[in-house]
């Protein structure tokens, strides 16, 4: 229970900064823990949900949330998550934890090489 507090803590301050939690609840939860990746990457949705609105509203407030790109980011991005939603329970828990590992090494991988 407290390595589950503490993996929830850390992602909290990485979704309050607008990082996106998941890079560290993820890795997390499936390294420390025997959830399916299906489960770990529902549990992040959940998990998501009230960490996006309290980021969101810190965000809003300091002015750092271009509302004109907004609308079409959600309802493309709606339909993409409907999509990689179907996606990855169709998948063996195996090739979506490779698939989403890939994922975290190229971003990562980016991020080191910008100036």
């Amino acid at each position: 229970m407290i390595l589950l507090a503490v993996i929830g803590f850390a992602s909290g301050i990485i979704s309050g900064m607008g990082i996106g939690g998941g890079a560290v609840l993820i890795p997390a939860l499936v390294m420390l823990t025997d959830i399916s990746q299906q489960s770990v990457q529902g549990i992040n949705l959940i998990y998501f949900i009230p960490t996006a609105v309290a980021a969101l509203i810190s965000h809003i407030k300091d002015g750092n949330v271009e509302k004109k790109v907004v609308k079409p980011i959600v309802l493309f991005g709606l339909a993409a998550a409907a999509l990689g939603s179907f996606a990855a329970v169709s998948l063996d828990s195996e090739v979506l934890r490779k698939i989403f590992s890939g994922f975290l090494a190229v971003m990562g991988i980016a991020e080191l090489r910008k100036k």
